[in-house]
């Protein structure tokens, strides 16, 4: 509800306001529960008022925070009233008020002042509620069923029932099951997140969900005479997840933090300002589930005969249910679960049925995707329905699971009532086609009573539920293809955690992180999972130091699977990289002690300053099957991202005020610069190490190089991929260093034959092969995996390079925009959208029929942007059919080789210049 009192001052003091806050988020979240930091950041995105409004800024903010709606006014605010603070700052605000006790609710609201001083209408109140925060709070006791050991199956179910006779106007649930669980109140689902919660290393933190399940709860009033009483039930299913891998078909590892387990608390606050709080404990009822068997990789199996139905609903007898035993819990600290959970995101429908030998049937579903199936079938009870899941059919038709790891299958025993419909609940992999044995499709010739019918089969699509920020077009065919097979793999594999595949490993391999984390950030909004990876890397890191290769460290892998300093050096890029891309400094300052621990675990490693192990440039293209480097020497790669992990350190120093850290880390830094170079670099070719592409972009983007050899480095890079074809040979860890060297030097021209050349292993080949996702190897080898979360580097390049949106270093968060378009005789045209943390940017061009190249772009209010015009020779630049330099809001900055140079405010302009190469598209 807006409230009358705010909509009353606006309508005095803001009838002309140029800007308005929208998108109110505390902790980055919109009308979070269970917050569980003592101050939460606030912030907000701006739009304007006035549609053609340019240069529109923020001078001034005031938040108002109460315990209700109705104290949202100026000087009434219980909790804090900030009063008017000069400052442009519109995200990271500190709440800065009374101390916050556990469950409070928050309400808040914020008006802001523009350039001409005038303040905008406090908007429609926003809310958060704080979680539980301190341990003593948990009134709750961690439950299992008796003697469930660590065994992959049955599962438990767990129920409670609590009375009522009044209503209740807010109830919260926080719930941590272990693995996974499933949430049930009165017969209904709570919430529709699944695979919940996010996986981490159990033994230092676990993730508590808190939900909203006031409307879940029945309850009777008084009547005359008596009061009736409403009996409402809690159920919870658990699951093992990554806490109790315990084996039996395939699995990468096993190992076991101990049984599925349960904490709960429910709080109830009632309309006469009374509370009760209902925990779990040894009241509670438990007993075996329908779920059989159940292993993250190995799939699950359910037997419907085994159902209890209303199990969660009042009236079930539960006389033969156990009461469920306390227990300890794994020994992580209980915090609550910010980053987006999973959910299901998309249905993907059978493409078409076939039968490559006789009984067994296969769907083909057409994308290769992260889920489950879900089947409706009817048949005799009894009958058992085996769904085979797979990624590449054999050349007999059938699935082959030689690339995703086998043997996995869900199956389904069914009770024989009517159609059923079923799929896995704890358990998901990485398929495009299912098998199905046991039952027939439907159809006029499957009607024998004796048999199951398949009545309908489609997959779940789950991953993370992180927004979807952007949007991207290009006048090249190639390009949507390219990307949309990237964004199959990176949203395959947006877990709780980045895996490097759905299937085989799942597991947190940490260069994909910082490599391939740039491109991910311009499609979905990642900053809060990415703010858990650094949590998971410190939690893993050492004692010596080390962040091994994959975190959570769910096992503990030898030699480079452990030590690659391309992989634990995440520990530095990825706090570095929320800093660039979200303006948030926090991740640097919390994580600041493991990045200089790690750096100087690279450094007792290193002889002279070279730092030697690891993997190297992984899955590059040589002269022997793809694996560690073949083509660049490892000692290049390990050395140039330890020198780089050193320069954030020195950056992050002189951030945090630390300044004789700053100065040593500089010292440090030039010494690795020096005997890089005096390694590896040959003045007399200028190239790097034996010239692969690997090893002269790295250095070029990290800033190895003397200036004086740019150039040439430059054009070796260039000379290479030329003289191959445009092949590309760069692996995992030099591919985005290849790709960005010839962004930065104003080679797109030489990217885009390059991720479009169809004739040799590349994007273009793997779709010609018939791949819908990303592959592990460049050719798309069917003994590799056929949806995996690397090499998608291209994808950064169609946003910082063809759409030309880069993030400004001089403005973190993107209050500095560089709007900067390669513009490609061979692809007349691209579309770029970016919803970032200070708002939407638009970039958007195209050749006119007339000969002309028109960009039209969208600066958010509060930012600034600097704005390449691409043009030939002296050719004039017009906006909005104007001399650029006299336009409103357009500040002429200069003219390099290839553009003219503008300094422009926020709003919406147009620029137009004659086409800039010889010939138009």
């Amino acid at each position: 509800m807006i409230l009358p009192v705010l909509l009353a001052l606006s309508s005095v003091v803001a009838a002309n306001a140029g800007l308005r806050p929208t998108q109110l988020r505390c902790d980055y979240r919109a009308e979070p529960l269970g917050i569980d930091t003592p101050q939460p950041r606030l912030s907000w995105i701006l739009e304007s008022t006035e549609p053609n409004a340019r240069g529109l800024r923020q001078t001034a903010y005031q938040i108002l925070v109460a315990s209700n709606r109705q104290l949202l006014r100026p000087g009434e605010a219980d909790l804090w009233d900030s009063g008017k603070v000069a400052s442009d700052q519109m995200a990271h605000i500190a709440y800065g008020g009374r101390g916050l006790a556990s469950r409070q609710r928050c309400f808040w609201a914020v008006r802001v002042w523009d350039q001409d001083g005038r303040a905008s209408e406090w908007i429609s109140p926003a809310s958060w509620t704080m979680g539980l925060l301190e341990e003593r709070h948990w009134q709750a006791k961690w439950i299992a069923l008796p003697g469930s050991g660590d065994k992959s199956g049955p599962l438990p179910l767990f129920r409670r029932e609590i009375v009522l006779n009044k209503r209740a106007r807010f109830a919260v649930a926080y719930v941590c099951g272990l693995g996974f669980y499933e949430l049930r109140i009165n017969g209904q689902r709570v919430g529709d997140q699944v695979l919940d919660p996010g996986w981490t290393n159990y033994r230092k933190r676990c993730f508590y969900a808190t939900h909203d399940v006031s409307r879940f709860f029945g309850y009777a009033s008084a009547t005359i005479g008596r009061t009736t009483m409403v009996t409402n039930v809690i159920g919870v299913m658990l699951g093992n997840g990554m806490y109790n891998v315990r084996g039996g078909r395939y699995v990468k590892f096993t190992g076991s933090f101990g049984p599925p387990k349960l904490i709960f608390q429910l709080h109830l606050e009632f309309d006469d300002g009374t509370s009760t709080n209902l925990v779990s404990d040894g009241t509670w009822k438990t007993a075996p589930g329908p779920i059989t068997f159940s292993c993250i990789y190995g799939g699950e199996d359910y037997d419907a005969r085994l159902e209890q139905p209303g199990w969660d609903k009042a009236g079930f007898e539960d006389s033969r249910w156990r009461a469920a035993v306390e227990v300890r819990g794994p020994g992580g600290k209980l915090v609550s679960q910010s980053a987006p959970p999973i959910k299901v995101m998309r249905v993907l429908e059978k493409q078409k049925i076939t039968e490559p030998k006789p009984g067994v049937f296969v769907y083909d579903l057409g994308q290769n995707f992260s889920g489950w199936p879900q089947l409706t079938v009817k048949g005799p009870p009894g009958g058992t329905v085996r769904m085979i899941p797979g990624e590449l059919l054999g050349t007999n038709g059938l699935v082959s699971q030689r690339s995703s790891g086998g043997p996995v299958h869900f199956s389904y025993t069914l009770k024989g009532n009517g159609a059923e419909v079923w799929h896995p609940r704890f358990s998901y992999y990485g398929f495009r086609y299912v098998q199905v044995e046991g039952a027939v499709p439907s159809g006029p010739a499957q009607s024998a009573a004796d048999r199951a019918v398949v009545l309908g089969l489609e997959g779940h699509f789950t991953h993370s539920s992180a927004r979807s920020v952007s949007v991207l077009g290009a006048s090249h065919g190639l390009i949507g293809d390219i990307h949309r097979l990237i964004l199959a793999a990176i949203d395959s594999n947006l877990q709780s955690v980045l895996t490097d595949c759905p299937h085989r490993e799942k597991l947190g391999w940490l260069e994909v992180s910082h490599l391939l984390g740039p491109a991910i950030m311009f499609n979905h909004d990642v900053h809060l999972l990415w703010r858990k990876i650094c949590d998971d890397m410190a939690e893993a890191q050492l004692d010596n130091g080390l962040v091994p290769d994959i975190a959570p460290e769910f096992t503990v892998f030898s030699g480079g699977f452990r030590d690659s300093p391309e992989w634990g050096s995440a520990c530095a890029v990825n706090p570095w990289l929320l800093y660039q891309r979200y303006g948030d400094l926090q991740p640097l300052a919390q994580h600041y002690d493991v990045i200089e621990r790690y750096v100087a675990y690279l450094g007792s490693r290193a002889t002279n300053h070279i730092v030697a192990h690891g993997l190297g440039d992984w899955y590059d293209i040589g002269p022997k099957p793809p694996g560690e480097s073949q083509l660049t020497t490892k000692g290049l790669t390990a050395t140039a991202i330890y020198y780089h992990d050193i320069d954030i350190l020195r950056q992050a120093a002189a951030l945090l005020g630390k300044q004789d850290d700053a100065e040593k880390y500089a010292a440090l830094a030039a010494e690795v610069r020096r005997a890089f170079n005096a390694k590896f670099f040959n003045p007399a070719t200028s190239q790097y190490d034996r010239g692969s592409q690997t090893a002269n972009a790295m250095p070029l983007v990290l800033g190895l190089v003397e200036p004086a050899h740019e150039a040439a480095v430059l054009d070796n890079l260039v000379k290479d991929i030329r003289a191959r074809g445009n092949q590309v040979t760069a692996g995992d860890v030099g591919f985005r260093y290849v790709v960005e060297a010839l962004r930065i030097g104003g080679r797109s021209d030489v990217v885009l034959d390059m991720v479009t050349r169809r004739d040799g292993p590349g994007y273009a080949m793997q779709l010609a092969k018939g791949a819908t996702a990303l592959t592990e190897a460049w050719d798309a080898d069917p003994a590799s995996s056929h949806n995996h979360c690397m090499l998608g580097h291209a994808e950064e390049w169609f946003f910082t390079g063809l759409a030309g949106i880069n993030p400004d270093p001089a403005g973190p968060g993107f209050r500095k925009i560089i709007i900067k378009p390669q513009v490609l005789r061979d692809c007349p045209g691209a579309i770029g959208h970016y919803e970032s943390i200070s708002g939407r940017i638009e970039s958007v061009w195209r050749a006119t029929p007339e000969g002309r190249l028109e960009i039209n772009v969208v600066i958010p209010p509060n930012t600034t942007a600097t704005m390449y015009v691409p043009v030939r020779g002296a050719a004039s630049v017009q906006e909005t059919g104007q001399p650029a330099e006299r336009a409103a809001g357009v500040r002429f900055l200069r003219r390099d080789a290839s553009a003219a140079v503008y300094e422009v405010g926020s709003g919406r302009y147009s620029f137009s210049t004659p086409w800039p190469h010889q010939r138009t598209p």
